[in-house]
């Protein structure tokens, strides 16, 4: 049911402040893809996660090219954009 609040003595309202609308976060996806020797990929691997943005599980197992001595691994994450 409806209520009515009456205003106090003060005049003031007894309603609620307005809330404005946030935007709600998203989800997105995004991917890494790291190219380079596989000691350099190891590398790099271990520094995103000293920085704390990526657990070394997360990323795929290196996976060759067709160029010698390259090789590929892949991290999605998923970020949310607000």
């Amino acid at each position: 049911m409806f209520e009515y609040l009456e205003p106090d003595a003060s005049g003031a309202s007894n309603f609620p402040p307005a809330q404005h609308s946030q935007p709600q976060p998203r989800s997105e996806r995004l991917r890494h893809l790291l190219y380079g020797s596989r000691a350099a990929i190891d590398r790099t691997i271990k520094i995103l996660h000293a920085y704390g943005y990526a657990d070394p599980n997360d990323w795929s197992d290196p996976i060759p090219t067709d160029q010698p001595n390259q090789w590929m691994a892949i991290l999605t994450k998923i970020l949310l954009i607000e």
